[in-house]
């Protein structure tokens, strides 16, 4: 199975931090973001990764090449500036990740979820949810009992990880396009369904949200 790691996005709300550097080569103390990852899904099975880049790209591909320390095959999916957002860099690079699931990892969270826990391979699709942290109460999907997802109350976070397929994204133009209304499509026809984590989760999305996410890894 392969997986997307999610890195062109310009990290604006990361002020003097991003300016220079792409956000997934900020440090987490001993290893970037993006290290984590990678060596996460290599423990995880992963051995191919596609990576999509936009602001200060070439500084990511030259951090972490063709092979990355771990052994996968990196591939990567250059969108040039801006960038297309979510959904549109997934599109952008579906020629690269094939016809079989794939996961989607969102390069600048830190967690602890398993990502072989999708790897068995559910073809329906699976997003994985987090209880809502503080910077977004109101959350995005629903979850029943038997794991499907609704729009409908008490909604809970989508983590950014997620097993996906390409008829998620059947009959969508490349271009820019943002990931939550795909979602809610997909949800609405029951092509995906859920999962709650309720272990370490971190978006670091802010110079605080980072400095949090540094201190739960002591």
């Amino acid at each position: 199975m392969k997986a997307m790691l999610l890195a062109a996005g310009r990290g604006e709300r990361m002020g003097q931090l991003t300016v220079d550097q792409p956000k997934p080569l900020l440090s987490l103390r001993t290893e970037t973001l993006i290290d984590r990852h990678l060596r996460r899904l290599a423990e995880a099975g992963i051995d191919e990764v596609v990576i999509n880049l936009s602001h200060c790209g070439d500084q990511l591909r030259r951090a972490v090449g063709k092979t990355s320390e771990w052994g996968q095959t990196i591939v990567y999916s250059d969108e040039g500036v801006p960038p297309l957002e979510t959904a549109g860099g997934i599109i952008q690079a579906l020629p690269l990740l094939g016809s079989e699931p794939f996961l989607v990892v969102s390069a600048d969270i830190v967690t602890e979820f398993d990502f072989g826990t999708l790897l068995a391979g559910e073809e329906s699709g699976c997003l994985v949810l987090v209880p809502n942290p503080a910077h977004h109460t109101a959350g995005d999907f629903g979850l029943t009992a038997s794991g499907e997802l609704t729009l409908q109350p008490p909604l809970f976070t989508y983590s950014g990880v997620a097993l996906l397929n390409q008829s998620v994204f059947r009959g969508l133009d490349p271009g820019v396009r943002p990931l939550r209304p795909v979602f809610e499509a997909a949800v609405e026809r029951h092509a995906l369904h859920g999962m709650l984590f309720g272990g370490l989760w971190k978006d670091v999305g802010t110079p605080e949200r980072l400095a949090e996410a540094r201190a739960a890894l002591v």
